[in-house]
């Protein structure tokens, strides 16, 4: 995968993100959809402002398609401590000159209906780009000719399929939650669902993660995922009050769609955490910043891809991948499907039935047809 590293710039105009690759027709072709990106001659790369917008729209844009390096982009605020942390946050962050902001009723819609902050900044942002594509009306006076247009735009510029329909939620959300015009866009396309298969790490591979995590903390974080199969965001939420080692449970409180679970606590994890514990003293968080605050999503998806480069694992990895092998890996040991779709906190079985067809547990047992031809009497 071609790779696009970020870095601080200064220029006349005051703090930029600079964007250094080498010469590259498809990082050219996605840059072309971000407005915001201007050429600099004194530094002989192309750049965008240095604000969590457009930080944001980076990451929207190359997600899926090229690999954004952050280790000179390290100590900015942009995906760790500055990101809003509470939606009070979200509605009074600092915006760009001329930026259309949500109207407040977005934010109130939003909290009444107790979406998470993930979600809530995955809406705002998305809808207020659609709000500046038509920066000259106001969003009551914008009909479906303009969502098809914007939509279109977006797909030429070659935005994921999962991006267009996250555009797509924002902007219904807008019109039929929070303005009750419940059929208006009913009838627009969505792109059609891929069924892939998620990316399963083998038990060796799994074990190869933990022979070259020497860091403690690095080691838990690796540890809450596979050991209990948790979302990223429900390992940056994790408190250590909500580790019971009495019952050798983990209560997950509030994931995705404000739900409480309870995940299984490894022995072997909880010998770890309090390693750990006695270590750094996390106050509140499992897993802390260095000013107590919660962890940034982006930096546990650094730990998990640095040390699955260690491992010398050929395979994408990311945290979810580790709760993929979670799942799997039960299944393939004989785990009730029941048991794991209540762990993973799925609301439909059928999501967790996606693991029948990447556990291996079975498929060992059969014989392929080539082997039955005895080819090495030939």
């Amino acid at each position: 995968m071609e790779s696009l590293t970020l870095i601080h710039l200064s220029v006349d105009e005051g703090p930029m993100i600079g964007l250094r690759y080498r010469h590259s027709p498809l990082i050219d072709k996605l840059l072309k959809g971000i407005p915001s990106v201007r050429w600099v001659e004194e530094h002989k790369m192309n750049c965008v402002p240095n604000h969590p917008t457009y930080f944001n729209e980076l990451m929207d844009t190359f997600k899926g398609h090229v690999w954004l390096d952050l280790e000179k982009f390290t100590g900015n605020s942009y995906g760790q401590e500055a990101q809003p942390l509470s939606m009070q946050q979200l509605r009074k962050r600092e915006l760009p000159s001329r930026w259309k902001s949500c109207p407040t009723a977005f934010y109130d819609a939003l909290e009444m209906r107790r979406y998470s902050l993930q979600t809530a900044k995955t809406y705002v942002s998305l809808f207020e780009r659609f709000l500046n594509y038509f920066a000259e009306h106001e969003a009551d006076e914008l009909s479906e000719i303009e969502v098809r247009e914007f939509l279109l735009k977006k797909h030429e510029e070659g935005v994921s399929d999962s991006l267009l329909n996250q555009y797509i939620n924002a902007i219904k959300f807008y019109y039929e939650v929070v303005k009750g015009m419940p059929h208006r866009f009913y009838d627009i396309r969505r792109p059609q669902k891929k069924h892939k298969l998620p990316v399963v790490l083998s038990k060796k591979e799994v074990q190869r993660l933990f022979m070259v995590c020497k860091n403690i903390k690095h080691r838990c974080i690796i540890g809450l995922l596979y050991s209990a199969g948790l979302r990223r965001s429900e390992l940056l939420n994790l408190k250590v009050q909500d580790i019971d080692s009495d019952r050798m449970c983990i209560h997950v409180k509030n994931a995705k769609g404000g739900k409480d679970r309870i995940s299984i606590l490894s022995k072997s994890l909880l010998t770890d955490l309090r390693k750990y514990y006695r270590q750094y003293r996390p106050k509140t968080f499992i897993v802390e910043g260095i000013k107590g605050q919660s962890y940034s999503g982006c930096s546990v998806g650094k730990v998990v891809d640095r040390m699955a480069k260690r491992a010398n694992i050929q395979k994408k990895v990311s945290p979810h991948t580790l709760r993929h092998s979670f799942a799997t890996h039960l299944l393939e040991s004989g785990t009730d499907l029941r048991y794991i779709q209540a762990l993973l906190g799925h609301s439909s079985s059928k999501t967790t039935e996606i693991y029948t067809h990447v556990a291996t547990s079975q498929l060992g047992q059969i014989e392929s047809p080539l082997d039955s031809l005895n080819l090495a009497e030939l």
